[in-house]
C-alpha cells in the first residue's frame, strides 16, 4: 500500500496491489526458480552478487498516473521466461543475473510511485515498512532517490520491519492515549479491513 500520513494517526490510502503485492512476487518468483520460503531474503541475497541489468523484466503499472501496484505480470514473465531458458537454473552466475534483474523490476516501481506520490503530495518525509522493506536493494534506492530529492528518509531497522506484535502494541498505546475506542474483543476477523 501506498499510504501519506499527514499526522499521527491519520492516514489516506493513495494506492495499493491489485492483484500480487511486492513481497507475493519476490515469494512465487524464489518458487519458480526452487528457493526456500521466504522467498524475498533469498533473492535478495544471489542478487547482490548479480548483473540487475542482465534481463529487463516488465515494470507493471509504474507509469500510470494512480498509486497502484501490480506484480502479477512481472511474476508471469519470470514464468516465461525460465520456461524458455530452463539451464539457467543451473548456472550460478546466469542465476545472479536473474534476481538480480527481477529485483530491480520490483524495486524501481515501489520506488518510482513513491518518490512520485511525495513530490505531487510535498510531503517532507519518506518512510517505509512490511518484510519487503528489508531488501538492501530497496532501502538504497529509496535512501537515493529521496537524498535526490531533497527529501528525509525515516527506516526502521530490518529486524522491526517484519510482522511484530511489536508494531500492534505501539498503535494500541498510541491510540489509547488519544482516547481512541479499543476494538471489541469479539469483533470478527477480516483480512481486507479499511485503515482505520
Amino acid at each position: 500500500m501506498l499510504v501519506h500520513v499527514p499526522a499521527e494517526l491519520q492516514h489516506r490510502l493513495l494506492g495499493a496491489t491489485v492483484d500480487d503485492a511486492a513481497g507475493e512476487c519476490f515469494d512465487k518468483v524464489a518458487k519458480l526458480i526452487g528457493l526456500p520460503y521466504p522467498g524475498g531474503p533469498e533473492i535478495d541475497r544471489l542478487a547482490e552478487q548479480g548483473n540487475p541489468r542482465a534481463h529487463s523484466f516488465p515494470r507493471p503499472m509504474m507509469n500510470d498516473a494512480n498509486d497502484d501496484f501490480s506484480f502479477s505480470g512481472l511474476k508471469t514473465s519470470v514464468r516465461y521466461f525460465l520456461r524458455d531458458r530452463p539451464e539457467l537454473l543451473n548456472d550460478g552466475r546466469r542465476l545472479r543475473d536473474l534476481c538480480a534483474s527481477v529485483q530491480a523490476a520490483i524495486v524501481d516501481v515501489l520506488v518510482t510511485k513513491t518518490i512520485k506520490a511525495a513530490r505531487r503530495l510535498g510531503v517532507q518525509c519518506v518512510t517505509a515498512s512490511g518484510g519487503v522493506t528489508c531488501n538492501r536493494a530497496l532501502r538504497n534506492e529509496l535512501e537515493t532517490a529521496c537524498r535526490r530529492g531533497g527529501l528525509i528518509l525515516r527506516l526502521a531497522g530490518k529486524k522491526l520491519c517484519t510482522d511484530n506484535a511489536a508494531m500492534i502494541g505501539i498503535l494500541a498505546e498510541r491510540k489509547l492515549l488519544r482516547g481512541v475506542p479499543a476494538t471489541l474483543l469479539d469483533a470478527d476477523i477480516s483480512p481486507g479491513w479499511a485503515i482505520p
